[in-house]
């Protein structure tokens, strides 16, 4: 271990050590305890709002008004904090304020469809406004998710969304991609704790159940200080429900079912509020059949079945709040291959492992919800705490987290059992940091972070990548400071990233099921070969960021930012060796590789106006050492095809892919126009622009090598948006939109070695409507949501979507190669909310 990784070890003991003392000398059961109440109205009527939520961001508190209108905060800390007020239909009322002197506050909000004053708690010291951050950031609530319940997962559910697009493979695989980056280059997060498992890889997703996310917060760009390497894209933060007010036991019963491919999605919640002794749960259980669209019919092989389970328990009292939690995320997953009848353009499937002969796959199985034979088991248990205590004037935020990710494919038809691939990855993560006022107004926060992980290769048949220890570590500080009409934020950042991989060599006399050795290599043994080398390396680079806000007035604001990125190499593109089933890839690493960095410029223009609003932000995105897939090709020139031992084999079940390096620059904007002719009434526009050019090392880069992968092309939504808070009768929060998408072809592409192709244009038309059904007191008994998508059944092929590339080597001339994406769907979502709490007697 280097000394510079020991000096960060030894400080970041002494900061937990200091924090810890500081944290006894100063907590005590009387720190506090303030109490925030009043009534929430109609600015124009002045009648009560019922069911308003009140929420405390930054301490994870929150309450909802009575039928009365009122509402009750207690057990909030000394200090000036943010209060967040919004009701759909309103505007969000936002303002800080001091509970050390304010005990009563009643809000009046303002009929609207402009969302004015979104809170956002990701990549900041403490909860701000979105408007008065530099970040460029993008968040969506609850009803947002509600209503787009129609996608299999939660990336689907805000990949539409100005800026962020996602990679799938199928409706249950989706990885976020932001402003044209991925994978590794971005960072997902659960409340606060960072997602790890197989990220390199193409054919799994974000092992989260999208029942337990109750709000979704985007930084598109490297401008988060405080997540350090792979943010160099962006973060994602998937955040679950906050508390639920004191005295309180509430649940929901929810259902969810989808047209097209028979999906069920049933979530059971319940969580209770006791004098501060907070805790819940959440029991999920997904499955859906193959999709179908008009061009491939049922597409074989996208199925799943999903089961998750979450726990939390803590306590939310004035020193402070900590809450502890625990979840299991188990998803069984077809895995399609696109392999077709070369005469009738079926759907075959592979029975034997020779595979010299492939039977059509027929309807009762295209039809049926049974796992096959072939497909993979991701499994990941986690358990989390985030703690903010109360110290000395400001609050020190403790994160720990625990996850083991165990990722299986069974590729072996014959042998059903045994894996193709095993993977096991645990990963311990850290994040301390404090946040204080250091004086006239400069909101500080300092800090560290990072993680430790241990790969382990369970018995397989395939090994893409070696066993290894990565050890990371990042100390940063941030600064906050407002100027009257300006405001300020910036940072820096030092990380650290340490590989230690270990060597393997295999025994490849039994055709299709070789032997791992790690340690000595086992000479004299015939048949042995390398398959990893041994590797150390050590990665290190200073990232930070710098911005500023300028509030012209209420209606009008200029936003520019900064950022310097970093981002070591993954295990996969240092030492990958071997074949990756589900993606159908060989994969070649190359240890010599160096960190990529990167420098964006950020720039945007907001304008709020009673019936309009608008908004452009552009970006600029230059990355030294840009790491990418490329085909290799063979002797004459061809893409190289191998066996899964890597020998060559025209008829090959893997292309064989490495990795490479070039300078590259992705710039682009998005562009927003909202009308709002009336209060009820919402027409909203958005244009999404990313260019992705491969620069090169030097000289003339050939057009084939221009543009870099998974690029999303041109994307406008316009939707048009009815919101009727008050409804009719015992209906309420009524909505009802249309929405149009057009999607520009994508003929800037990484054409090299027919990586990727054309892909044309197609446009997408959705629809929804949805309400409350409430009792005469104006409590919930029934939420629906209706959400249709691809109404007009359009075959089409997204240049985002991997099974563009599943067919077979050969296709019938004047056939489109590849599968297309889902046919029409209509998603019905119903829950049934429950109140268990003790009720006064009269």
């Amino acid at each position: 271990m280097s000394i510079k990784i020991q000096s960060y070890i030894t400080a970041f003991l002494l900061f937990i050590l200091s924090s810890t003392a500081m944290a006894a000398g100063k907590l005590s059961p009387d720190d506090g305890n303030g109490t925030l109440k009043g009534v929430v109205t109609d600015k124009k009527d002045g009648q009560a709002i019922v069911g308003a939520t009140i929420s405390v961001p930054d301490i994870k508190s929150g309450t909802t008004s009575d039928v009365s209108g009122h509402y009750s905060l207690t057990g909030l800390p000394k200090g000036i904090h943010l209060v967040q007020v919004s009701y759909i239909g309103y505007a969000t009322f936002t303002q800080s304020v001091d509970f050390t002197k304010t005990t009563v506050l009643n809000i009046q909000l303002q009929s609207s469809s402009i969302e004015t004053s979104e809170v956002v708690i990701t990549g900041v010291s403490k909860a701000t406004e979105i408007k008065r951050d530099p970040v460029p950031m993008v968040a969506v609530g609850k009803a947002y998710i509600d209503q787009h319940s129609a996608s299999g997962n939660v990336i689907d559910e805000v990949a539409n969304l100005p800026g962020v697009s996602a990679v799938t493979t199928g409706p249950n695989i989706s990885k976020p991609y932001i402003h044209g980056l991925g994978y590794n280059r971005v960072i997902t997060l659960q409340d606060g704790i960072r997602q790890e498992g197989q990220q390199w890889g193409d054919e799994h997703g974000i092992e989260v159940d999208q029942n337990s996310i109750d709000r979704v917060e985007i930084i598109k760009g490297p401008a988060s200080l405080t997540y350090g390497s792979d943010a160099i894209g962006g973060v994602v933060n998937l955040i679950t429900a906050p508390s639920v007010p004191d005295g309180k036991i509430l649940g929901s019963v929810q259902g969810i079912y989808g047209t097209n491919n028979g999906l069920i999605n049933g979530s059971f919640k319940l969580q209770g509020n006791n004098n501060g002794l907070v805790w819940g749960t959440v029991i999920s259980d997904k499955e859906a059949k193959d999709y179908q669209n008009q061009h491939d019919g049922r597409v074989y092989a996208t199925g799943f079945q999903e089961k998750d389970a979450r726990a939390m328990i803590g306590l939310n009292k004035s020193w402070g709040s900590s809450y502890l939690n625990a979840s299991i995320f188990d998803d069984l997953q077809d895995i399609p291959d696109g392999s077709r009848d070369s005469i009738t353009r079926q759907f075959t499937k592979q029975i034997t492992d020779a595979d010299t002969y492939r039977p059509i796959v027929p309807e009762s199985e295209l039809n049926s919800y049974a796992i096959p034979t072939l497909h993979q088991h991701v499994q990941l248990y986690r358990i989390y705490d985030n703690s903010n205590f109360n110290v000395g004037g400001g609050t020190l935020i403790v994160n720990l987290g625990y996850q083991y990710s165990h990722r299986r494919e069974y590729t072996h038809p014959e042998d059903p059992t045994i894996p193709g691939l095993n993977l096991e990855l645990t990963t311990y993560t850290y994040d301390v940091k404090y946040d204080f006022d250091l004086g006239k107004g400069f909101e500080t926060t300092v800090g560290v972070n990072g993680m430790y992980q241990n790969n382990n290769l369970g018995y397989s048949t395939d090994f893409p990548i070696p066993a290894y220890h990565q050890f990371d570590i990042g100390p940063f500080f941030v600064l906050k400071k407002t100027y009257g009409k300006l405001d300020l934020s910036g940072g820096l950042r030092e990380d650290s990233r340490s590989f230690s991989g270990k060597a393997a060599y295999i025994d490849t006399s039994k055709q299709y099921f070789p032997t791992l050795y790690t340690g000595p290599n086992p000479t004299g043994t015939p048949n042995v070969t390398q398959q990893f080398s041994a590797l150390n390396k050590t990665f290190s680079g200073t990232s930070g960021s710098i911005g500023a806000t300028y509030n012209f007035s209420d209606s009008f604001l200029l936003k520019g930012n900064v950022a310097r990125g970093f981002r070591a190499p993954s295990i996969a593109e240092l030492s990958a060796n071997g074949p990756d089933p589900g993606s159908q890839i060989y994969h070649v690493g190359n240890s010599s590789f160096k960190p990529e960095f990167s420098l964006q410029e950020d720039i945007g223009a907001f304008l709020t106006l009673p019936n309009v609003s608008a908004s452009a932000e552009f970006f600029d995105n230059n990355i030294q050492n840009y790491i990418f897939q490329e085909q290799i090709l063979d002797a004459n020139g061809n893409p190289e095809r191998v066996n899964a031992d890597g020998s060559s084999n025209p008829n090959g079940e893997y292309s064989k892919f490495t990795y490479v390096q070039s300078k590259a620059r992705i710039a682009g904007g998005e562009f927003s126009l909202d009308i709002h002719p009336v209060s009820w009434l919402h027409f909203e526009n958005s244009l999404t622009l990313t260019y992705g050019t491969n620069l090169g090392n030097g000289g003339k880069v050939p057009d084939s090598l221009r543009y870099l992968p998974f690029i999303p092309p041109m994307h406008t939504h316009s939707e048009l948006r009815g919101t009727f808070a008050k409804g009719a009768g015992n209906f309420k929060n009524l909505y009802a939109f249309v929405g149009f998408d057009h999607f520009n072809a994508q003929g800037h592409f990484f054409s090299a070695y027919g990586t990727e192709t054309y892909t044309g244009a197609y446009n997408l038309l959705s629809a929804g409507i949805g309400g409350n059904l409430v009792d005469k007191n104006g409590k919930k008994v029934v939420e629906l949501f209706i959400e249709g998508t691809n109404l007009a059944n359009i075959n089409y092929q997204s240049n985002m979507s991997r099974l563009k590339y599943f067919d077979n080597a050969t296709v019938p001339p004047g056939v489109q190669p590849g599968i297309f994406n889902m046919g029409r769907n209509i998603s019905f979502k119903v829950v049934v909310p429950f109140d268990l709490s003790a009720h006064p007697k009269s």
